[in-house]
């Protein structure tokens, strides 16, 4: 992104549990930005990754972070413990149990304390607002701000909170859709199409997301109005991914054709790869998040060691048919070609 004077518009999505700070220096070290993703993570955990992004490379370092979600869990309470008891026969075949229907904020205000105190270059929030304190003590440290908006409302709530940068995130974009109200029905606007919504409504710098698979795509984006353009799909099965094996396989496969956004697998949409276990629960999963993210992950992780690609969270955009396994930096390369 300009503000960041990189001289590539590329940009590596953050995609929680398969970034690696290999995959975002590679990226970074390629003339494009790759962001950490320290959603998941531990606050520990997230200091290690960018030490080590640091290790690897001299560019800007930026981390994602999932903002704090309502809490539901008394409110679903039947909703839950009704989903749970349905997962329990998949569950069983693959020798686990599901998970318990808790709720956290992902230790958000423990990492918004960390890079304070270790700032970084650039910070993005998914999933909504945050306390307008948040933001502040992040900036006073000198890191740019930036949300992820699905609208020019949602856009324009950004802004009031102070919002350096937007992230416009169109229908194609894979894994979690990122509307602000965890029961909103996600956008059907293209990238192309929030991304001209956004611009116009604030003004802001704006980062495009959403079924990019080549560099026409890159182009459509930047021209309208996007100063960087997010790629998440094709960088996922990169070899630097953390991605499952198996999960890369499905998406270099051809096998798996279509993708829906779906709340089977955490409560909130995401868009993942019709496999059996969407075809079982999709439009059943209470909107929940992070309780039904908790209650899946025994199974998804149990899924992913076998190598089962039925009942794994296959995450990806439209840009699917793209996918190959290869290097992150011949990725930026073909992209910004």
């Amino acid at each position: 992104m300009s503000f960041l004077d990189r001289p590539c518009p590329v940009i590596c999505a953050p995609m929680a549990g398969a970034s690696t700070p290999a995959l975002a220096a590679a990226v970074s070290s390629a003339g494009g930005l790759g962001f950490l993703a320290a959603g998941y993570l531990s606050a520990a955990a997230m200091a290690d990754e960018v030490a080590a992004y640091r290790a690897l490379c001299d560019a800007p370092v930026a981390v994602n972070l999932f903002t704090p979600q309502v809490d539901r869990t008394l409110e679903l309470a039947p909703s839950l413990a009704a989903y749970r008891a349905t997962l329990e026969p998949v569950a069983a075949r693959l020798g686990t149990t599901p998970g318990e229907p808790v709720h956290d904020t992902d230790a958000f205000e423990e990492k918004v304390a960390w890079l304070v105190a270790n700032p970084v270059d650039a910070v993005s929030l998914t999933f909504g607002s945050v306390p307008p304190e948040s933001v502040a003590a992040l900036q006073a440290v000198g890191t740019r701000i930036g949300f992820t908006v699905t609208s020019a409302h949602e856009a324009q709530q950004a802004a009031g909170l102070g919002a350096d940068f937007l992230i416009a995130q169109g229908f194609e974009a894979g894994g979690h859709r990122g509307p602000w109200n965890v029961s909103d029905v996600p956008n059907t606007l293209t990238a192309v199409e929030v991304t001209r919504a956004v611009a116009s409504a604030t003004g802001l710098p704006v980062m495009a997301a959403g079924g990019v698979d080549g560099p026409e795509a890159v182009r459509a984006l930047l021209a309208a109005g996007a100063e960087s353009v997010a790629a998440g799909t094709l960088f996922l099965a990169c070899e630097e991914s953390r991605a499952p094996a198996a999960h890369k396989a499905a998406l270099a496969s051809g096998e798996f054709t279509s993708a829906v956004v779906t709340r089977a697998f955490s409560g909130r949409f995401a868009r993942a790869l019709v496999n059996d276990f969407v075809r079982e629960y999709d439009g059943t999963a209470p909107s929940a998040y992070p309780n039904v993210h908790h209650m899946t992950k025994p199974i998804r992780a149990a899924a992913a060691a076998a190598g089962d690609v039925q009942a794994m969270a296959l995450w990806a955009g439209a840009g699917v048919g793209r996918a190959r396994f290869t290097r992150a930096a011949e990725v930026v390369s073909a992209l910004n070609g």
